[in-house]
């Protein structure tokens, strides 16, 4: 792969820098870059501005929306968002439902969701992971039985992201108890507002109201709603989470946060000497970046063979567990270089309510730290992804 960047790669380069500069609200800029949390209305202002500009989903058919980028557009685009300190736009509808639609879906299906997905009228939300059904989630036991052109849905999902917030649930249910346990599962499109659907909080060591349980009581829901065949809905989930894998990666993400993480180390100081001087912690960035950059590499690829119109293998079960551990060393290091100025963290001050912290650079620390470590556990632990390495790569 020759790692060099063309003088196109470069032009394009620019004109997203400058776009971003001038398009990206100072106000959104400040709160991803300085660790703050953002609210629903500030994520959908984001991903409007994307969607009128015409980039919010770079990896759609260009008929659907999509840029017509190639794979390394696509990543100087994520590449650049990540260090301009945009927001997120929220995987579930455009990097995971949509596809979804796109590969099983029906024309009347891709012709109703997909620009909702587009323009974020509708908030989407997981419904895969159930209480004793998290990375074996083939023993799911959500049910859905069919009366006249409805399923009528009973069971409960759990660790369900922001579903406080969503319009709209894909959600993985039993339609049937023969064969293995893959084959008697489909996947359904769920409106969020039918009667029969209760969300309840998690709140998570970080103190935050991101996940939640959803109770489905009696819940009917179209048969149009699924997605694919009945009893088929494994092939669609498999699908899903390559693409989930991939983009849990997030290079460009951990790109701008290992240059927070030295600045940190060079104003924090051990012993009247800035961390970074320590030959222990610099030799700690210095095995990061290594394994960092290593990273992008394996994105670079895996992404040229979506390009190639195959989607995400096994291989992205390799991004999913090397993605989330730099991640989680990153948080690591950052509360190692503060020490102390990381204990204390303020919800007011996270959500921006509060202006004014002891240090406001380490004050969210410790809930950043706290919230990442469930990264090598969502998308499919990472000890899962070993398994499934081992048996679609290895042959073992």
């Amino acid at each position: 792969m020759d790692l060099n960047y063309s003088a196109a790669d470069e032009s394009f380069r620019m004109e997203v820098r400058q776009w971003l500069t001038a398009n990206l609200p100072a106000d959104l800029q400040h709160k991803v870059l300085n660790h703050r949390r953002l609210g629903r209305e500030e994520m959908v202002r984001w991903h409007k501005i994307l969607a009128k500009k015409g980039w919010v989903a770079p990896g759609w058919p260009i008929e659907w929306g999509g840029t017509g980028w190639n794979a390394t557009q696509r990543h100087i685009f994520e590449e650049e968002c990540a260090s301009a300190g945009t927001p997120m736009i929220l995987p579930f509808g455009i990097a995971m439902v949509a596809p979804v639609i796109m590969r099983f879906g029906t024309e009347e299906q891709k012709r109703h969701y997909l620009p909702r997905i587009y323009d974020c009228t509708d908030w989407w939300c997981q419904g895969y992971s159930e209480p004793g059904s998290g990375s074996d989630l083939a023993s799911l036991k959500t049910r859905a039985v069919r009366d006249g052109d409805h399923y009528v849905v009973n069971g409960q999902k759990t660790w369900t992201t922001l579903a406080q917030h969503a319009d709209m649930m894909f959600c993985l249910v039993r339609t049937s108890d023969e064969g293995r346990a893959q084959e008697g599962i489909s996947f359904l499109l769920i409106d969020m507002k039918t009667p029969g659907i209760i969300v309840r909080p998690i709140i998570m060591l970080d103190e935050d109201h991101e996940v939640n349980e959803v109770f489905l009581d009696d819940v009917r829901v179209p048969v149009a709603n699924r997605v694919g065949e009945e009893n088929k809905g494994w092939t669609c989930a498999k699908y899903l989470l390559g693409h989930e894998r991939t983009g849990i990666a997030a290079v460009g993400r951990s790109k701008r946060e290992l240059a927070f993480l030295k600045r940190l180390a060079r104003e924090h100081h051990k012993n009247g000497r800035p961390i970074i001087e320590d030959p222990l912690f610099a030799a700690k960035v210095a095995q990061l970046e290594i394994e960092l950059m290593a990273l992008e590499m394996t994105v670079l690829r895996v992404i040229s063979s979506e390009g190639a119109q195959r989607g995400p293998g096994p291989e992205a079960s390799l991004l999913k567990i090397k993605g989330t551990e730099v991640q989680q060393w990153l948080t690591e290091l950052m509360v190692e270089a503060v020490g102390p100025y990381a204990m204390p963290f303020e919800r007011d001050f996270l959500e921006g309510k509060a202006e004014h912290a002891l240090d406001a650079d380490a004050a969210p620390l410790a809930a950043y730290y706290f919230n990442f470590r469930k990264t090598s556990i969502y998308g499919g632990s990472n000890e899962i992804q070993r398994n499934i390495i081992s048996q679609m790569i290895l042959g073992l």
